[in-house]
């Protein structure tokens, strides 16, 4: 095993698991991934939720006391899932205070149905802040139109956020907006907004997955010569922003009542071509102040084999930008190609919720007990 997990930290990531399972709970995965593999916080989304509850393990005893009470299955799955992250925080809690609240963190997102209605996700945020009830929880709350105001008004409440589903360059500035817009608004409800924490997960490996399959359809050889290059170009480009934003006047005046700033989390970092080191989206994008979610595969090559060499961002803005114009050049559309990904990723999730209703309600009828 390599110290690339150590280096990596070092350098200003920082490593969170993109998995949780009560399973990883109980059995003290996650405390020994957190002592021995720097992990410093968990990320989780409705399809992690679905695989880890539809595998069943440890979830059998809650699901009988659900079903002898008669929950509802929307009931059941929210008394599931904040059971999880309330465990998960509590194990990551001493990492929590370490970091004056920085990392030692475990997200847990809206419910996915409510992407496109913007007072049913602040509703759902404040619920779900309530029933976790634990300082070091963010509620993922997705990028979309309707979530800019949302993020707006629950960040003004004191709640953190985690903002997920960010492909594109102007929405990443307009959720940046909606952070700092909250802050705004926390202070002038005089909340202490020292306690406010945010991060935004620009998601990567899709990005890829997407232009290069666009990039095979045009099949010249400076087609082929351009894949495996557009996510990394484009999260670069997202660090540029961030640090706009955050070297600006209007940044200056909350940093001077201690706010946090939201710090741009690289998401989606399993690699899906096989042609690409399995540790692209993470040796590649290194730079302080920046958080890298991993799946335990791509967390575990990262050890074994990951080449941590520095700051991989810095110097390479202009490059980052030659690439995506020289695929727009081809005629593959940025902008359709990140929508598309935005509505995609929102089905994903939708239907992964969907899928976890269906089986919690099998598993609810299952366990019943019977009448009489």
């Amino acid at each position: 095993m390599t110290d690339a997990l150590k280096r990596l930290s070092d350098e200003g990531v920082a490593i969170w698991l993109d998995d949780l399972s009560r399973k990883r709970i109980t059995s003290g995965n996650l405390a020994e991934l957190i002592d021995q593999q720097h992990v410093v916080g968990v990320t989780t989304n409705p399809s992690i939720f679905q695989k880890a509850i539809s595998h069943g393990d440890g979830y059998e005893q809650q699901l009988t006391d659900l079903a002898t009470r008669k929950v509802t299955v929307d009931e059941a799955i929210r008394m599931i899932t904040t059971a999880d992250v309330r465990d998960a925080a509590d194990i990551l809690r001493p990492v929590f205070d370490a970091t004056d609240g920085q990392d030692g963190r475990v997200s847990i997102e809206v419910d996915p149905r409510l992407a496109h209605h913007t007072d049913a996700t602040i509703a759902e945020a404040k619920q779900l802040a309530w029933l976790v009830d634990r300082p070091n929880t963010l509620i993922k709350i997705p990028a979309t139109k309707a979530g800019l105001p949302a993020i707006t008004e629950v960040i003004g409440r004191g709640i953190s956020v985690n903002v997920t589903l960010i492909f594109s360059l102007e929405r990443y500035r307009e959720v940046m907006d909606a952070y700092l817009a909250g802050l705004e608004k926390a202070k002038s409800a005089g909340l202490d907004i020292s306690k406010i924490h945010s991060v935004a997960s620009f998601f990567v490996s899709r990005v890829d997955s997407e232009i290069d399959k666009q990039l095979d359809a045009v099949g010249t050889d400076e087609a082929k010569a351009l894949k495996g290059k557009a996510a990394l170009a484009n999260a670069r480009l997202a660090y540029e922003a961030y640090e706009e934003v955050f070297s600006s006047d209007r940044w200056a005046a909350l940093d001077k009542a201690q706010a946090n700033r939201q710090r741009p989390l690289w998401a989606s970092t399993g690699v899906k071509d096989p042609a690409y080191k399995d540790t692209l989206y993470v040796v590649d994008l290194v730079a302080p102040g920046t958080v890298n979610t991993m799946p335990e595969a791509t967390l575990e090559a990262t050890a074994d084999h990951g080449e941590v060499t520095g700051n991989t961002i810095a110097g390479t803005y202009a490059q980052a930008r030659a690439e995506l114009d020289a695929v727009a050049k081809l005629g593959i559309s940025y902008d359709d190609v990140v929508q598309l990904l935005e509505d995609e990723g929102v089905e994903k999730f939708e239907a992964s919720w969907i899928d976890l209703l269906n089986s919690t309600e099998a598993e609810l009828k299952r366990l019943a007990p019977s009448e009489g």
